[in-house]
């Protein structure tokens, strides 16, 4: 059986969107997080702050199609 490392001790709290503020997660025993914040409000933070990099590349490929069917 392998050897649990110890925690190492804590460097102090990262720093976070304003929005976030207070916002704590940690993961259980099962392997379960455990957050103090609706993750529904995570969701929509995310998605006005966050750029979703497959739609992206979706958008950049449909455009290079119609560029060559427009070349052809």
């Amino acid at each position: 059986m392998a050897k649990k490392d110890k925690p190492s001790p804590k460097q102090g709290k990262p720093r976070v969107h304003k929005e976030l503020s207070g916002f704590e997660v940690s993961i259980d025993q099962f392997g379960g997080l455990q957050s103090n914040m609706n993750i529904e409000k995570i969701n929509s933070f995310l998605d006005r702050n966050v750029d979703d990099k497959k739609l992206l590349e979706k958008e950049e490929t449909e455009r290079l199609k119609k560029l060559k069917k427009k070349n052809k």
